[in-house]
């Protein structure tokens, strides 16, 4: 029988250091229950080889309909009807649904489409910089980790600029919100408005089709392509959400750690070079993505000697993983120049992230920017008073307050100019 551990793992307070927890667990208890604010009880899977294994065991099933007996299905907590479409989305499918949706979007996804991304990462990387440069001073998350993502996901999607403001805030209520039934009903409002939005955006792309991802969504499904309007509505809240968040945090945490890690930040400073080694490490030493998501075990299955049972819900902890002393020598250390590097902050198997290759890009510009721009960037607050986001999948800051010397903007555009002409 697995141990069960009292602890809320989607508080402030959780977040802000996680990893003493989970090492714990993997020398301990390596599959554990654990009580989520929705009641539900989830057994967590926390060693980088068991991980690996339910994240490509077919057996444990996305979509609990594959997975729950008819009494199990009656037991789950209510989910107001409004929110039925988001179940539709791609990442709560099995195969066959789930390769028909996939191969939607894939096509945007691609190495050679993400690489053509790297010019709008990188002027809007210098936009923003700009805009504080002579102030001294800058919420990292605020005015810089978060409207990259957030503008290019938007840009493909062709959701006007004027509203990204708006679906940020949505996605944020929806990812920090807690399961419990309070937290569900307090969310009502923000989905009504969320789903709202994307269904009229989705009208009025079918009434003028525009050059963009959403038309080409609302194409395939109109050439017969089997796209619901439900897996329509959940395809664009999945890509909003997910196309910022996990960037977000990458950002956001690998700075974080550089700064509390002086020797490393000052080696990417002499070398640039490292950064594609350096974001791989900041993947895994800080994972974005503290858990994947859900799964439901189609039968009784032995993982680490633990009999998970049918029905049960299950977390394999992706940060965990990526701190397995057992995968990752000095798995507590950062080390930029770590190699090979197998984590797992983007997941494995079918599942695994479609956004990797396009998140790994931001976070690569987005870094190396800053630290070329702001050389003696440093804390502005006590890093041990800083906020973390509450929620159950991700891990992230509020907030990171951050102090440098300022840059004239005369300086900026002497730099800029003799840059253009090496």
């Amino acid at each position: 029988m697995a141990l069960h551990m009292n602890v809320d793992i989607s508080s402030a307070a959780f977040k802000a250091n996680p990893y003493p927890f989970y090492a714990h667990l993997r020398a301990e208890a390596p599959v554990c229950t654990v009580t989520l604010p929705d009641k539900q009880n989830a057994y967590l899977v926390v060693r980088y080889d068991d991980v690996v294994q339910v994240l490509k065991d077919p057996r444990f099933a996305k979509d609990r309909h594959n997975a729950l007996t008819p009494e199990q299905l009656r037991k789950l907590p209510w989910m107001p009807p409004m929110f039925q479409p988001l179940t539709r989305q791609m990442l709560d499918q099995d195969e066959p649904n789930h390769t028909r949706l996939r191969g939607l979007v894939h096509k945007v996804f691609t190495p050679r489409q993400i690489e053509a991304l790297a010019e709008r990462a990188q002027q809007l990387s210098d936009t923003l910089l700009d805009a504080v440069a002579a102030r001294g001073q800058i919420d990292l998350i605020k005015q810089y980790a978060l409207p990259i993502p957030v503008t290019i996901i938007a840009d493909m999607l062709g959701i006007p600029e004027r509203d990204r403001h708006s679906f940020h805030r949505w996605s944020n209520a929806i990812i920090s919100s807690t399961a419990s039934r309070w937290g569900v009903l307090l969310m009502i409002p923000t989905m009504m408005q969320f789903m709202r939005y994307i269904r009229r955006m989705i009208k009025l792309r079918r009434a003028d089709p525009q050059d963009d991802l959403l038309t080409a969504l609302v194409q395939a499904e109109e050439v017969g392509d089997q796209l619901s309007e439900d897996e329509l509505v959940a395809m664009v809240v999945l890509l909003l959400i997910a196309g910022h968040e996990t960037t977000v945090n990458l950002i956001g945490n690998g700075t974080l750690a550089l700064l509390r890690n002086p020797a490393q930040l000052a080696q990417l400073r002499d070398d640039p070079g490292l950064i594609k080694t350096a974001v791989e490490e900041l993947l895994r030493y800080e994972s974005p993505v503290e858990m994947a998501t859900e799964r439901y075990a189609r039968e009784d299955i032995d993982i680490a000697g633990t009999i998970i049972p049918q029905g049960a819900l299950v977390h394999a902890v992706l940060a965990s993983a990526n701190r397995d002393e057992q995968q990752f020598p000095q798995a507590d250390v950062l080390d930029i120049t770590r190699t090979p590097n197998r984590h797992m902050a983007f997941g494995h198997g079918i599942h695994y992230c479609l956004g990797a290759p396009l998140a790994r890009l931001e976070g690569q510009i987005a870094i190396s920017t800053l630290l070329r721009r702001l050389p003696d960037l440093r804390f502005a607050a006590a890093p041990e008073a800083l906020s973390w986001r509450r929620g159950l999948l991700l891990r992230g800051l509020e907030a990171l307050p951050l102090e440098f010397t300022p840059v004239a903007r005369t300086y900026r555009r002497e730099v800029r100019q003799s840059a253009a002409h090496v």
